[in-house]
């Protein structure tokens, strides 16, 4: 798949620089192939469905032909739904935050009309609306489409199906013929080429040719979760499946640096790769990924190109990939050599619209899977730790073992008993009885216990260290830990009594920033 960057487009730096702070690299290819010809004031048919950034692709020319200088409207995109002329409307606006003097404006019914005619008179260069509340305007007078440079049908096959056909008609006639039209449809039925040959001039055809995903091996699933709860998933799936490496992608810069920075304050070995890492550091973050040093890559779909490792257990799509094609090369990652491999996906809202364009155009099931729980992970860690004695049972040589299994089986022990002994040693949970901790009188809120930490700002911990060690040793809720005081030498942090004792001998065994630690309830006077 050939890409572009967008610094290679003819597009002005307040619109690289907007596409940079919303964290894209390069073009979809949609976009590398759309976006020239629109610049170049071509009539374009666009074959591409949601969620392959095709908003960009006619947004970006959009903001580019507009002259601020000049008051009338300029362009007009008619949508089918208001869902679409707000999504549309807020994805131009990002792209033009950092030009002056162009105002926006998104028109659809179930909004009241008096105060989108106050807006329209105070002077709008770009319109996106619905069919029926463009012609409502029209009617009224309050919209004039003589000054119109460019006008775009997105999603002009669903158009078509809500019966707006005759408005489209109307709209694009009252519009000046010297007008640069741009079409973008998912289908070509009949009915979008008759509208382009009747109000298109010599129209330049772009459609994005999809691959078909044969990777049988790949299990695929998803999960509809919202954007807050994303990170304690992907916790809890790292940790239910524990994977010999495991690869996350992200849409944007910005979220892998994110995630490589919360991911390693769980104490995670995590690192990211993407666009802006000069060539060396990627060299060296790739490097101890193939070596295993580094057991979680976070990445964008441009940096992941050079990834060519065998052993990724898992691939996350941490956010729902742009276009369908990024999605077949991001889980062929795994599944690689005969091995079979798991792919997830992170679905918020709408998103899953996105997801069945995927599944379609891949012709593969992506099935749901329920948000996997606490006590899931516990099981999941269960069934790890019994693979494992199994293993060792299997194939190695354990003669030693058994004869001081023998020998206390002569004690008059059973081999259950004598199992679940060594299972509890192996699994470090202690019991109520062995470790008898005083939490009556730490000086901590009721209900919370204080604890004392021998570590603070001068080992470089901040409060949202303290949490994250918490909560990626603990599985404690971030939520649930109270006040956390750092201090030079150590910390206080406040956790709910019930949580207390096993805060402090899972912590005890822990590490954070590396340094072994030792916690202990603080006394009052501390």
């Amino acid at each position: 798949m050939e890409t572009v960057r967008f610094e290679e487009l003819n597009i002005s730096e307040e619109l690289n620089r907007a596409i940079r702070d919303m964290g894209f690299e390069e073009t979809t290819p949609i976009q590398a192939q759309a976006i020239p010809h629109i610049l170049e004031g071509k009539d374009v048919i666009g074959q591409a469905q949601t969620g392959t950034g095709k908003t960009a692709s006619f947004g970006i020319p959009i903001l580019e032909m507009v002259d601020p200088q000049d008051q009338n409207l300029q362009a007009l995109v008619l949508c089918p739904t208001r869902e679409l002329a707000i999504q549309v409307a807020e994805e131009i606006r990002k792209l033009g935050k950092y030009l002056q003097g162009i105002k926006l404006l998104p028109i659809y019914g179930g909004q009241p009309i008096e105060r989108q005619i106050r807006s329209l008179k105070k002077g709008v260069q770009i319109i996106i609306g619905t069919p029926g509340r463009v012609m409502d305007h029209m009617r009224r007078k309050t919209l004039k489409l003589d000054k119109v440079k460019m006008v775009v049908l997105d999603e002009a096959d669903e158009m078509l199906n809500m019966g707006f056909r005759e408005d489209i008609e109307t709209i694009l006639k009252d519009m000046p013929k010297t007008r640069q039209t741009v079409l973008f449809s998912a289908t070509m039925p009949k009915e979008i080429l008759e509208i382009a040959k009747a109000h298109q001039n010599n129209p330049e055809i772009v459609k994005v040719v999809h691959k078909e995903l044969t990777v049988p091996s790949i299990e695929q699933y998803y999960f509809e979760v919202k954007e807050k709860n994303k990170f304690e998933i992907l916790t809890r799936l790292i940790d239910m499946y524990n994977p010999k490496l495991a690869l996350i992608f992200c849409n944007t810069k910005k979220k892998v640096d994110e995630l490589v920075s919360d991911l390693q304050g769980r104490g995670y070995f995590a690192d990211g790769l993407h666009g802006d890492m000069k060539q060396s550091l990627r060299d060296r973050v790739m490097n101890s990924f193939r070596n295993g040093n580094i057991e979680i890559l976070i990445a964008t779909d441009v940096a992941a190109r050079g990834i060519d490792v065998d052993d990724v257990e898992i691939v996350i799509n941490y956010d729902v990939p742009q276009d369908e094609e990024y999605y077949v090369h991001r889980i062929g990652r795994t599944g690689r050599a005969g091995r079979s491999g798991k792919a997830f996906t992170f679905v918020v809202g709408k998103e899953i619209y996105k997801l069945k364009d995927i599944q379609r155009y891949t012709k593969t099931k992506i099935l749901h899977q329920q948000v996997p729980s606490l006590n899931d992970v516990e099981e999941a860690k269960m069934e790890i730790l019994i693979e494992n004695i199994k293993n060792i049972i299997e194939n190695e040589d354990l003669s030693k073992q058994i004869k001081i299994a023998e020998r206390l089986l002569e004690e008059d022990y059973t081999a259950i008993d004598l199992a679940a002994a060594l299972l509890k040693m192996t699994m470090r949970k202690e019991t109520e009885e062995e470790i008898d901790f005083d939490f009556e009188d730490t000086g901590s809120e009721p209900g919370m216990v204080r604890l004392f930490m021998n570590i603070g700002r001068k080992q470089n911990v901040r409060a949202r260290d303290i949490v994250g060690a918490i909560a990626g040793e603990t599985g404690l809720s971030g939520k649930l830990i109270g006040t956390i005081d750092v201090y030079d030498k150590y910390t206080f942090v406040e956790v709910p009594k019930e949580y207390a004792k096993d805060v402090l001998k899972i912590m005890n065994n822990a590490q954070i920033k590396g340094k072994p630690i030792n916690v202990e309830p603080a006394n009052k006077k501390r």
